[in-house]
């Protein structure tokens, strides 16, 4: 493996920006420091000033493998993501089969391996019936557990008390959660069908997915996990209510942390009327104001993690009805760039975003040598150019085709992107071949 040099770069590290090069060999970052000189035969990079971030770690995304390969796999759906800047992602298990054993969890990891572009790891998931197999996972096998507090796919809402009050008792990993109160949800929508029928607005998806169903939920997950000193880390936060369940500070110590979307920082309930179907998803995306608390919730350390939930699915399934359009959106591709136009209006810093994509969830998930600019670490590295790009459905990557960012033009764009020390994404096309590596977790 030869080595690469990038010189008169920007580095955004550990709350810092500094002018710098850095020196990879042999897939790790070798050395960070100026004036640094090219070996013979050293491949080169001149960044001309622009900024090297470590590579981002998306800790929510759902591939659709096993089972939904006809609306993404996992090697679309990392080549889109590495086109994005983020080159580790962790994957959800609601999958078909759901990952709910030891078998299952193994077998996404073959199916991961040549060909995710990214670094790759799996969550178990949880269900009613299977306390034994989280009781027995290995916890460097798996991020963490996924618990699903609301509807979800297939077999694993944990409704029965005495089970989930086990499950935060017994978790050998952290353990995450999507926190949305069901029975509230139902009760909703019966009252909108009864308004509606089954012509039902895509409008009130955030009234019917209400604000107040999040809450419930969030605070019976903070309580069991208080009781048992369990390490919660709850997913996808959308509304303001959430934000005083959870205290603000750094990362580093906290037990029960809290994490919001791209999509929820982007959009809010006026944009239903122009992108409908396409911008449904669980918990909804609800009001201006709640954007707008979110994004301060992000720079003053009370959300300390920010993901996608890159959640595809074709356009003809979008198309259908309310009721029948299942929820879900594609970001990977263009997740960062949307973060970095909180940059541009001034809302975060670059270092900022760094922290919640990159710093905190290998923090959160004690992800090995990854995550950083530092000596030693792999090499996953993202240069971003500020020059505009326009996002054209043609132009996406993900296996569905589309993006609720057609039209947008962002203020910057990714213009390479290496994962473990090898060039994968030249900002135009992908390059050579998938190069992601199973994580690996320090428990």
């Amino acid at each position: 493996m030869s080595s690469t040099l990038i010189v008169n770069a920007r580095l955004v590290n550990e709350g810092r920006e500094f002018e710098g090069d850095l020196r990879i060999e042999h897939g790790r970052i070798a050395r960070i420091g100026t004036g640094l000189q090219a070996h013979t035969h050293e491949t080169v990079v001149d960044a001309n000033g622009r900024r090297l971030l470590p590579g981002m770690i998306d800790d929510q995304v759902h591939f659709r493998e096993p089972g939904m390969e006809y609306k993404a796999d996992i090697a679309t759906e990392s080549a889109a993501a590495v086109a994005g800047g983020l080159t580790t992602f962790m994957d959800m298990p609601n999958t078909s089969p759901p990952t709910l054993n030891a078998e299952a969890l193994e077998d996404k990891y073959r199916r991961a391996h040549g060909r995710a572009w990214g670094n790759y790891g799996f969550y178990m998931g949880a269900s009613n019936d299977n306390l034994e197999a989280i009781q027995r996972l290995n916890p460097r096998s798996a991020p963490g557990i996924k618990v699903f507090m609301g509807a979800s796919t297939g077999n694993m809402l944990v409704d029965n008390p005495e089970t989930l009050d086990a499950i935060f008792r017994d978790a050998p990993t952290p353990i995450i959660t999507h926190c949305e109160d069901t029975p509230m949800i139902d009760a909703e929508l019966a009252r909108y069908k009864a308004k509606y029928g089954d012509d039902i607005p895509v409008s009130c998806h955030p009234d019917i997915r209400s604000r107040e169903a999040c809450k419930k939920s969030t605070e019976l997950a903070i309580s069991l996990a208080r009781r048992h000193d369990t390490r919660l880390h709850v997913l996808h936060i959308s509304t303001a209510d959430e934000l005083a369940l959870f205290q603000p500070g750094p990362i580093e110590g906290k037990r029960i942390t809290a994490e919001t979307c791209v999509h929820f920082l982007r959009f809010d309930r006026a944009d239903y009327e122009r992108l409908g179907n396409r911008i449904k998803c669980n918990p909804a995306i609800k009001d201006a104001a709640d954007r707008e608390a979110l994004i301060a919730a992000l720079a003053n350390d009370v959300i300390d993690v920010l993901a996608t939930d890159h959640a595809p699915h074709t356009i003809e399934e979008k198309a259908k009805p309310y009721l029948s359009a299942p929820s879900g959106l594609p970001l990977v591709q263009y997740a960062l760039l949307a973060a970095l136009e909180l940059v541009h209006e001034g809302k975060l810093t670059t270092a900022q975003v760094v922290q919640k994509f990159a710093h905190a969830p290998a923090r959160l998930f004690d992800v090995r040598n990854r995550g950083f600019l530092r000596e030693g670490y792999a090499a996953d590295l993202v240069l971003i150019d500020d020059a505009p790009l326009t996002v054209h459905a043609d132009d996406v990557l993900s296996k569905c085709g589309w993006s609720p960012f057609e039209g947008t033009t962002f203020h910057s764009r990714v213009a390479s992107t290496w994962v473990n020390g090898v060039l994968a994404w030249d900002g135009r096309q992908l390059v050579g071949d998938a190069m992601g590596q199973r994580l690996e977790f320090d428990r």
